[in-house]
This record gives C-alpha cells, structure tokens and sequence, in this order.
C-alpha cells in the first residue's frame, strides 16, 4: 500500500504591533495579561544605548515591577542561557517575561520562560540527538518580544537557539510554547545598528525567504497524525506570501539600508531602515511556519567551530561568525543544489531579489546572492571567516545533526552532497 502524503498545513504567529513607538506601549500590553511582576531581559549594548529602560519605564507606568537582567550573550552558548535561568529563578516568581534586543536576547528569554515554570535542566529540553527533546510540562510564561536588531525573526517562531559549547555545535529548542504571545516591533530601535549588523541580519531575513520559499511543499511530506505535527510544516500558501513580499522588499531596502548607515551614520529617521524591519517580519511570520533548510543547518557548524574571527561593528572580546553571517556563507552554493527540486521557484525569488537578473539555469540565484553579499560587504566565502579545505568535513559532520532542519529541503542532502557545498563555498568571487 502506498505511503498517503500529508493534506493539511499549520499556521501560527504571535500577537503582531508594529511601528515608531510601539516599544513604549508594551507595558499597557503585559499589565493587560494581568502581570504585576516582570523579567525583562537584555543584552549590555541594548541597555547602554538606552532601549531597555525605554520598555521599563512604560512596564512601571502600567504598574508592573520590573526586575532587569542584562547578561544575554551576543551568540547564547548553554553557559550564558544556564547562567540566566539561574537568575530568573533566584529573583522570581515572576508572572511574565520581555525581552528587548537582537535574537540572542530573545532566545534567552525563550529559555527562561520555559525553565522556571518546568524542571529539570536546559540540556532536557534541547533537540535531539544533543539534548532529551523534553516537552514543557507546565505553561510557560507568556513572552513580549522586543527586537532591536532586523533578521533574526526570534520575535515569531519557536525556536531557541544556543552554542553547546563542549561539542562545538549550535543546537537549539524547538516547540510551540516557545513562540512568543506578543511581538513587538519598533523601527525606531532597529534603525540604530551600525553597518555591519545590518549587513548580517539583513542575510539573516534574506535566506529567511528564501529558505521557506523554497522548502519542501508541505503536501510532499508524509501524513501526520496530529500529535506529530511540528511547527515548520514546509512551504504553503500563507508562508510563500510573507516570502515573496519580504524579497520584494529587500530588493530596493537592503543595499539602500546599509549604504545610509556607512555614509550618514545610524539613523532613526531612514525610509530604508523601516522597509528592512518590516521585511525582517514578514519573513519571519513566513519561514516560522514553513521552515528553513541548508545554509541554516550549515550555519550551526559555521558559527560553533568558530576560530579567531572578529567582524567589524561586532563585540570584539571573543571570536563570532554573527548568525546571518554564517547563514549567507554557504547560501549560494546551496541554492545552486536546490534548484533542480523547483526551478520556477528559484528562478522566481532571483527575480523578485533583483527584476534584472536574466537567465534560467542553476546560477542564477546564486549570482544574485553573491552579488548582493559583495555589495554590502559580507565575507568571500568559509575562507575569509578562518575555514579551509580542511575543516569540511568537521562542518559536514556539524551540519548532518541538524535533521530537523535538512528534512525541511526540497530534495535529500547526503554527507557528501553538503561537502560539497561547503567545498564550494570556501570563496565564491
């Protein structure tokens, strides 16, 4: 008897509220949950610069105590969540949690407002095979979600991501309760961001699009029960509109959004940087249901095996690949792989990136991405970040656990067709 193919798809976003100034609405919105008593969490550069105590003084006006911790780490390692997890539950009860800043700050509070309300340890509810996979068994505390950095659509899924520190590789947490209950996304904080930043989490919303655009239809995968649904179900109607319109935006916002922060500075006024904000959003109501695919799974290896590279506009104590960064390395060549799964698509979303491209083989995508990296300065390929021929298959083996994210591709990867995709990634101009 043949295998039937699944029939139904699932959608699901946070509480949306966009716009300049939404940021100092939020604690109208959480003391309407009925909280008196809130976690905000934060990152040192976020607080310095003002945001954090932006969203406090609107938390205190609305009667909600506000008890601040300021230590995510830029690139959450299973230390600095354990760390905050540890603070959280020495300074609680508390009957809600906001976090304000980039993704790295977001998923810290993801992994707080699981943990104290549930036992056990973060490890019992990472991913499989690295963690147990354990399901919360309590609710846990509802999220208000405060982005300041545009890429990394934290503010919509349910996932939490972290570097194992011991195995030299980024995994995460991945669950419906996750998901935060409000996002909040004020342009006015995004449009800070220094070049760099911009340059890496824009990459971070392009393949963001580009990845659920092109993931496998959601009615090529086999039928599932409704206790083994998961929240990236594979591309859909719903998920391809949040994409198309995101690439659409990114084709006149991005160059545009890094070139003002190089000439003019940071600025909170640019056209550009709320065009970026908002494609960091539809992007992310699209991939966190339909799902991403090759250059996310190749970014946990990238970025976890990191060596000594430090890229500008970033904390300078300690080495990084940012999350866009790493994701855009391998991007192009992983496209390349894809296309033969579903040209239209591909040659599609080249078109909706850039209205001139021509052409309808495997490079057009690729050329597309390539040349947009150029321009706004993200790094020539594995080789520029430290990588050589010699760390492939490291990478391989790093990018190979991250079946969640591979059984979400068009096609079936094997080992060596990620070799050699890494391989080929080592410089791309």
């Amino acid at each position: 008897m043949s295998q039937l193919n699944e029939t139904v798809f699932t959608y699901a976003a946070p509480a949306l509220k966009f716009g300049r100034g939404a940021a100092a609405e939020v604690g109208y919105d959480v003391r309407g949950w009925g909280a008196r008593r809130a976690l905000l969490v934060t990152d040192p550069g976020v607080e310095a610069a003002g945001h954090a105590e932006t969203v406090a003084s609107s938390l205190r006006a609305h009667d909600v105590d506000v008890v601040t911790y300021a230590g995510a780490r830029v690139e959450p390692t299973d230390a600095s969540l354990e760390e905050a997890v540890a603070f959280a539950r020495g300074e609680g009860p508390f009957d809600a949690v906001v976090a304000v800043g980039g993704g790295s700050a977001i998923d810290t509070a993801k992994a707080v407002a699981l943990l104290v309300t549930n036992p056990g340890e973060l490890m019992d509810y990472v991913n499989a095979p690295i963690g147990k996979a354990r399901a919360p068994q309590q609710p846990v505390l509802p999220l208000a979600a405060v982005p300041t950095t545009t890429g990394t659509g934290a503010e919509s899924t349910t996932i939490c991501v972290m570097d194992v520190l011991a195995l030299k590789v980024k995994t995460g947490i991945s669950h419906p309760a996750l998901r935060p209950r409000l996002a909040v996304v004020d342009p006015s904080l995004s449009a800070t961001q220094p070049p760099g930043v911009i340059a890496a989490a824009g990459m971070d919303i392009l393949c963001h699009a580009l990845e659920s655009y092109t993931a496998r239809w959601y009615a090529d995968f086999a039928a599932k029960e409704p206790q083994q649904r998961v929240p990236y179900c594979g591309s859909n109607p719903i998920s391809d509109l949040w994409s198309e319109r995101a690439m659409g935006m990114l084709s006149t916002a991005f160059r545009a959004a890094v070139r003002e922060a190089r000439e003019d500075g940071p600025a909170s006024s640019g056209e550009a940087a709320e065009q970026m904000a908002l494609a960091a959003t539809f992007a992310g109501l699209g991939f966190g249901n339909a799902g991403v695919h090759i250059p996310h799974a190749n970014a946990y290896p990238i970025a976890g095996r990191v060596r000594d590279f430090r890229p500008a506009d970033y904390p300078q104590d300690e080495a990084m690949v940012p999350h866009g960064m790493a994701v855009a390395l391998t991007a192009p060549e992983a496209f390349r792989f894809t296309f033969d799964a579903a040209p239209e698509r591909h040659l599609r979303a080249a078109r909706l990136l850039d209205p001139s491209a021509s052409g309808a083989d495997a490079d057009v995508l690729p050329g597309v991405i390539a040349s947009l990296m150029r321009d706004i300065g993200i790094p020539n390929g594995l080789g520029e970040v430290g990588y050589g021929a010699g760390d492939v298959d490291a990478l391989v083996e790093g990018a190979l656990q991250q079946q969640r994210l591979l059984a979400t591709a068009p096609k079936d990867v094997a080992g060596e067709d990620l070799a050699t995709i890494m391989t080929a990634s080592l410089e791309h101009w």
